[in-house]
């Protein structure tokens, strides 16, 4: 009897450690609105903003051929230029994620002309074990680390401005 008590007194303390680790990877904000995200390809940097004013600074992973708009599918290119934050995806196989509204008709219509699709699915994600000291890696989306992504999910709202700088 004493060792089946043991037992539970055990469990229940992993249970209680376990559960004061902040094992949540959904947070909470409470400052300024993020009313734009900002993409610098060159310099690896994405930016959060409150009208003019930074928030937030992240270095970033893009894609594998990260040099140029993205134009086609499979072209390993993370795209350029204005679009949305269209939702967040909470059981992204990257931790967790945000939808970028790529393509846009102007990205279709050239897609199209040229005979090819202009691919999609790109997000703003974490890595999923991929570990931070690599390059670029993804096939087209925005990297940060998985703890960064916690953050950037908290704070940045689906129709929120993201504009990507080459």
């Amino acid at each position: 009897m004493a060792r089946a008590v043991l037992k539970v007194v055990v469990l229940l303390a992993a249970l209680f450690a376990l559960s004061a680790c902040g094992g949540s990877k959904f947070r909470e904000y409470n400052g300024e609105t993020v009313t734009r995200v900002e993409v610098h390809k060159a310099a690896r940097k994405m930016y959060l903003l409150h009208e003019t004013k930074i928030l937030k600074e992240y270095d970033i992973k893009l894609g594998g051929n990260p040099v140029g708009p993205k134009q086609f599918e499979g072209d390993r290119k993370t795209p350029e230029g204005a679009y949305l934050i269209t939702h967040r995806n909470p059981r992204s196989a990257y931790h967790l994620s945000l939808g970028i509204s790529y393509p846009n008709s102007a990205n279709r219509a050239f897609a199209v002309a040229n005979g090819k699709p202009p691919g999609g699915d790109i997000f703003i994600h974490g890595e999923n074990n991929r570990g931070s000291s690599r390059g670029d890696w993804t096939v087209g989306c925005i990297a940060v680390t998985d703890k960064q992504i916690e953050e950037i999910y908290a704070m940045v709202n689906p129709g929120t401005l993201i504009v990507i700088f080459p």
